[in-house]
């Protein structure tokens, strides 16, 4: 199975998305089934923010970067995301990561019905951390976003692993991590597209 780890914190070892996604990759490691894991750091090898030429492919290196970005994407089976709350959203290095494999015909397209995914059969677990707590409330356009995007895709096997309030207090931290912790799926089979 092609497993793609994706952390985005600029927080380095502090970081709690990087320490939940790595909790989420363990149980990975120890499946008796052969995995393959691909991992990206966007904070130390971030992508670049797309730009014109890169979209018209007048810039050979951006169109090679951004076509390994989306073989990655589309290889993979499960998709393990870090995403850290920056000023009520996500970092602008994971958008730019988004912007490199929602590629029309490849991962969506447009019918006389409207959009289609077709990138399904993907499970995405993703790895939130904040110091507020903001799940639910209007403050949280993280996951609506990211379910709306992966969604698009055709993605809908997706499970947010959340820590919140971590700002708080070092108690709140603790104890957030730990129920993030408490929550993480177990490796399962897949589920196949319809």
């Amino acid at each position: 199975m092609n497993l793609l780890h994706i952390d985005s914190s600029v927080s380095g070892a502090a970081s709690v998305t990087r320490s939940l996604t790595a909790s989420i990759v363990a149980p990975w490691l120890d499946c008796p089934e052969s995995h393959r894991i691909v991992y990206r750091d966007l904070d130390a090898a971030p992508i670049a923010h797309l730009q014109g030429a890169a979209l018209a492919g007048d810039d050979a290196a951006a169109a090679a970067e951004a076509e390994r970005t989306l073989q990655e994407f589309l290889e993979a089976e499960v998709i393990m995301l870090g995403a850290p709350m920056y000023n009520f959203g996500i970092p602008s290095t994971l958008k730019a990561w988004i912007d490199r494999i929602a590629v029309a015909g490849k991962t969506f397209r447009y019918t006389s019905e409207g959009p289609q995914g077709l990138a399904g059969g993907k499970r995405v677990i993703v790895a939130v951390g904040s110091g507020g707590q903001h799940a639910g409330a209007p403050s949280d356009f993280i996951e609506p976003y990211l379910r709306l995007v992966f969604g698009f895709l055709g993605i809908d096997d997706i499970h947010f692993v959340r820590a919140e309030g971590v700002a708080l207090s070092a108690q709140h931290r603790e104890q957030a991590l730990a129920a993030a912790r408490a929550s993480i799926p177990a490796p399962a089979p897949l589920r196949l597209a319809a």
